[in-house]
């Protein structure tokens, strides 16, 4: 009987040892989305940060990121996309497609950002946006044209769709390959979420060899 209750207790000892582990196990850094999205453009490993001009650790992940995306290696497409749920979340998301729709997004990106951030100023109203553009060099009319034309509306209602196929609930998120999707926070700070999407862009790299052969 003694045995026994040995025996017992050593059973409940070995499977407390196994929950305790499993409940310490760290949790992923990513999410592998159960429905991945295509790319756009195919052949090329795609790297999504989904952002708003409004968010602070937006705006703070800037300086990290932008060196990353400027050494990124040829098959490898970095691409940003507003997320927009709602209110002046859609103004500057559809500022921003509107310049990148231009070709001068890139030129008054940290213009923008800082406007927002630095000089608290909102730019949710169109004509503000275009007042405060004109004076970093964007063409006034041309902005406000292109701000309630038909083919950025259709832009306007991509994105939104892209955001809920990537199933996103905050900003700075960053998307590799349609598959992967991680945060700042989930990563473990802005330095460490380039890592995992380095990690991340070579096990895609390696799969795509790996089909290929």
């Amino acid at each position: 009987m003694r045995n026994l209750i040995i025996s017992a207790a050593l059973v409940a000892a070995s499977l407390f040892g196994m929950t305790a582990q499993a409940a310490e196990a760290p949790a992923a850094p990513y999410v592998e989305l159960s429905n991945p999205v295509p790319v756009a453009v195919p052949g090329k490993i795609e790297v999504v940060e989904l952002f708003w001009y409004g968010c602070p650790h937006c705006y703070a992940f800037e300086p990290v990121i932008n060196p990353w995306v400027e050494k990124l290696p040829s098959d490898v497409n970095f691409v940003r996309i507003p997320a927009m749920f709602g209110g002046p979340w859609d103004a500057h998301g559809q500022m921003f497609l509107t310049l990148e729709a231009m070709g001068v997004e890139s030129k008054v990106h940290a213009a923008v950002f800082n406007a927002i951030q630095k000089e608290h100023k909102k730019l949710v109203d169109k004509n503000e946006m275009a007042d405060f553009l004109a004076a970093q060099g964007v063409d006034k009319d041309k902005f406000l044209a292109t701000f309630d034309s038909f083919a950025i509306k259709g832009q306007i209602n991509k994105a939104r769709e892209l955001a809920k196929k990537y199933e996103i609930s905050g900003v700075p998120t960053m998307i590799v390959n349609g598959k992967y999707r991680f945060d700042v926070g989930s990563a473990g700070g802005a330095e460490q979420a380039l890592q995992l999407a380095d990690k991340l862009v070579d096990k895609e790299r390696a799969a795509n060899k790996a089909a290929a052969n």
